[in-house]
């Protein structure tokens, strides 16, 4: 497998992580067991699934950083980083917060986002 290829698969994995630590525990009242979590014990499960998200978020700039034989340079590797934080976040959304709607100016600003990357990109 490329180096590319792993680099933006260990993001989605580590996005995907990420995601689930800093917007999961919003979830937690419909977990029997987490109901009646505090604070602390939210912050605790956070840091731990942050944890695996710091696990695979640094083996990615790694492998991805051209400054280790990757081959994004640190502008590439932060863009494509913000961009698939952003598809993560919004599958996330969708699928685990029915009340919230995808709609046109969100989908305008991911345009945007991706003109980003090609001018990220562009030689």
């Amino acid at each position: 497998m490329s180096r590319a290829l792993s680099t933006i698969l260990l993001l989605m994995a580590s996005n995907t992580f990420m995601t689930i630590a800093w917007y999961g525990h919003l979830r937690f009242k419909d977990i029997s067991f987490l109901k009646n979590a505090g604070l602390f014990t939210t912050i605790l499960i956070s840091w731990g699934i942050a944890l695996l998200e710091y696990s695979l978020m640094v083996p990615a700039n790694k492998l991805g950083s051209s400054i280790t034989g990757g081959p994004f340079n640190m502008w590439q590797l932060k863009l494509i980083q913000e961009v698939v934080s952003i598809s993560v976040f919004v599958i996330f959304t969708l699928i685990f917060f029915k009340t919230e709607t995808l709609r046109w100016n969100h989908l305008i600003g991911f345009v945007f986002l991706l003109a980003a990357v090609y001018f990220f990109f562009k030689k």
